[in-house]
């Protein structure tokens, strides 16, 4: 979109940019892997897989308010969803739910959306248990880095991970992010405060895009 003043023509900004969006699929060894916005109806798979995985995930995520279970619970779902659409109307996140085959395998999300001259945004995200090491991850974060540096317009996301999370910085590394800097006491996880590497990576950096890397690397194809 373009609007001119005094027979000038700029480019205009929407206020949320690059969402909703869908994305994919990508085919890796897990299976196809898209990318889809958060809906209502996630809640009842949203609750099964994080209730199971409490071991898989909570040792990695910040301490939250009140039990576990609670928090994941079939009815803690709408308030989330609520807010994280909230946030992504008012262009200040992008929260996607990962599928694996069609099938809820976890969540990933560009949040604290900065714009203006840093265009800049972190990069989180969980899958299942039953999808590690099999690409999922990876394919979810190219293909949501790729989206956040086009149709988001993004210049720049970093993501933050425990040192002793290898699994996820594989991802990360797999991906095309490299590694910056150690940030001491970070986050409260898991009821202390942690140490957390900072990855990031920027458009420059990207070429012709994450997923064109992983397509020639081998580890994924265009589904």
């Amino acid at each position: 979109m373009r609007n001119s003043v005094s027979g000038v023509s700029y480019p205009v900004e929407s206020r949320h940019p690059g969402w909703p969006a869908r994305l994919g699929p990508l085919r890796v060894p897990a299976g196809e892997v898209a990318i889809r916005p958060v809906r209502l109806r996630d809640a009842g798979e949203w609750s099964r897989i994080r209730l199971r995985d409490r071991a898989h995930l909570e040792m990695w995520e910040p301490t939250g308010v009140g039990p576990w279970p609670e928090r994941n619970a079939f009815w803690s779902w709408p308030s989330q969803w609520a807010a994280l659409r909230s946030l992504a109307r008012r262009g200040q996140c992008l929260p996607f739910t990962i599928t694996l085959d069609g099938h809820l395998a976890g969540q990933i999300t560009v949040g604290n959306v900065i714009r203006a001259s840093l265009r800049s945004a972190w990069i989180g995200y969980w899958v299942s248990s039953e999808v590690v090491r099999g690409g999922v991850a990876t394919a979810a974060v190219a293909l949501v880095t790729d989206h956040a540096f086009g149709p988001a317009g993004l210049h720049r996301l970093e993501a933050t991970v425990r040192p002793e999370n290898t699994a996820s910085l594989r991802v990360l590394t797999k991906a095309g992010y490299r590694q910056e800097g150690l940030f001491q006491r970070y986050l409260d996880v898991a009821g202390a405060w942690r140490d957390h590497y900072c990855y990031a990576v920027t458009r420059e950096e990207t070429g012709a895009g994450l997923v064109s890397r992983l397509v020639a690397a081998g580890r994924a194809e265009y589904a």
